[in-house]
Parts: C-alpha cells; structure tokens; sequence
C-alpha cells in the first residue's frame, strides 16, 4: 500500500474521514475483498468441521441432524437405529456440505466481515451515530441468535408432527437438500423476527411511532404477530406457538422500554416549555441578530506579537 494511500485511510492525518469518489471506490474494493477473505476462510472452516469433531463440540453434521435424529426411529426411514439422510443425485452430500459450511463459516466468522463494513462506512456517521449503530447491531446479533436456537429447539417437534401426517399410507425419508433447506429457513425466520423489538425501539426514537398509539393497538398487534407465526412457520401448532409467544414478549418488552422513553422525553419538553405554546405561537429563541460591537475582541497571537515588537 502506497503511504499516502494508507495515510488518506488514517485517523491521525484524515480525522474526518474525507475522500474522493474514486478513493471511496479503491476502499470500498477494499474493504469487500477482505470481508470475502473472511467469508472463504470461515466456509473452509465450517467444511472440515463437519464431518470432524473439535474437542467436546460435535461435529456440523451432528449438529444439523441432531432435530432429525431426535425424533422417534420409528417414524424415521429407515426404521433402525441408524440415523441417514438421502442422498438422490450425485455430489448432492458435498454440496450440502459446503453449503452448510458457508453458512456456519460465515455466522462465526461474522465479527471480521461486519468489522470490514462498519470500517467503510464509519467514516461518515458522528460520534453519537457510531454508538447508536454499534448498539444497535450488537443487540441485533443477540436476537437473531436467540431466534435460531429457539428455533433448532422447536424443529424436532415439528418434524415429528409432520411425519406423523398421512398415517401408515406414507413412509417418510427426508432427502438430505430438502431437509437442510428446511431447517436453514426455520433458523432464518425465526432469527429475522426476533428483530421486532428493535424496529420497534427505532421508530420510537425517530418519533414515528408512540407509546400511547401502539397502547391501543396492542390488541391487533398481537393478533397480527399470531397470524405472521401461522404463515411463516410450518404447519404445527409448537413452531407457530413458540415464533407468536417470543414475539410478544418481545413486543411487550419493546412497548415498555418506548413508555420511559417518551416518559423521559415529555419530562424534557415539559421543563423547556415547548408543551405550553400554542398552535399559533411563535417558539421561543432569540431572533435579534449580534452586532459586531458585540462580539469580544480577538486576541493577537503570538506571530503577531513578535511582528509588533520587531
């Protein structure tokens, strides 16, 4: 890297972070190609891991065949104590592989590629933006993770329901893309939801939504997080019961946090008179200009002082 390149890119010459369009370019290329770096290094990773165990960690595939596994033999096929999943084209098992490779590959190696976007886009935010961004994504990543266990934790019971449809006149053998498929898509769903609550936070802070408006609308809100749990969820009662359930606890814990938040901002508004105006009421800054006279008078530096006395 040149050194004027690596000094446009540094806090100690570059404070506010200023670049041209084709800089913002090159360091946008940047910044994408390690991110990928990471994404291939965490795929190669997540590939070996899953046929091999790390220490005391099962391995990947033990992991995403646990749900299957967990229900009874003998609603399994076959039924034995072997626990498969079919394999109906060739490669379809390798291609599984790096699929669910990339995927864990890129959720544990997620901190150095997020790290790469916050670096391009970090330059641009205040100070005060930085730390409502970083708060915001790391109470993101905790949810979308408590959304994806809960919803490897419902999974077996789901299976276990759906295979029990059709009685003794179906024999159910899942192949091995279509289950994968399945439970990647449940994780998904679940971890995108558990987002609600910070949509939630978002829209109050901006001041789009109240705590008052959405009080009245509890009811309907509840009752249309039911009805997106029975859409997005397969069709069991567990799944679709346990995605409605967290999501309004969710809810609920979002609505009380924007309570004191517009608890504490009536408060400011209150103390700083703006609730007392009138619709036709002027605010109340001062609008008389200073004057020149007014303003103090500079102090002579210190290269001026010199010039005086020479």
């Amino acid at each position: 890297m040149r050194p004027g390149k690596r000094r446009m890119r540094s806090r100690r010459y570059n404070p506010d972070g200023t670049m041209t369009l084709i800089e913002h370019i090159y360091e946008f290329r940047r910044r994408l190609g390690y991110a990928l770096l990471a994404i291939i290094a965490g795929g190669i990773l997540g590939f070996l891991w899953f046929s091999n165990r790390v220490g005391p960690i099962p391995s990947l595939g033990d992991l995403v065949t646990g749900p299957y596994c967990a229900i009874p033999a003998d609603q399994r096929y076959p039924r034995g104590e072997q626990c498969q999943l079919l394999q109906t084209v060739p490669f379809e098992a390798f291609m599984i592989q790096l699929k669910v490779g990339l995927t864990a590959g890129a959720v544990l190696f997620a901190p150095l590629w997020l790290y790469q976007l916050w670096a391009f886009i970090a330059p641009g935010l205040y100070s005060k933006e930085r730390k409502y961004a970083l708060t915001f994504v790391g109470f993101a990543s905790v949810l979308f993770a408590a959304g994806a266990v809960l919803a490897y934790l419902m999974v077996p019971h789901a299976l276990e329901l759906l295979t029990n449809f059709g009685g003794e006149a179906f024999a159910t053998w899942f192949t091995g893309d279509k289950y994968i498929s399945f439970v990647l898509s449940l994780l998904l769903i679940f971890g995108v939801s558990f987002e609600l609550p910070l949509l939630i936070i978002m829209l109050n802070r901006v001041g789009v939504v109240r705590y008052d408006t959405m009080k009245k609308w509890r009811r309907g809100i509840i009752f249309i997080l039911f009805v997106f749990a029975a859409f997005v969820t397969p069709a069991d009662p567990f799944s679709m019961i346990a995605l409605a359930g967290a999501l309004t606890l969710l809810f609920e814990l979002a609505l009380q946090v924007t309570r004191l938040h517009d608890r504490k901002r009536d408060r400011q508004r209150q103390d700083e008179g703006w609730d007392q105006l009138s619709d036709d009421e002027a605010a109340p800054f001062e609008y008389t200009p200073s004057t020149v006279e007014d303003e103090p008078p500079a102090k002579p530096s210190a290269a001026s002082s010199t010039d005086d006395v020479t």
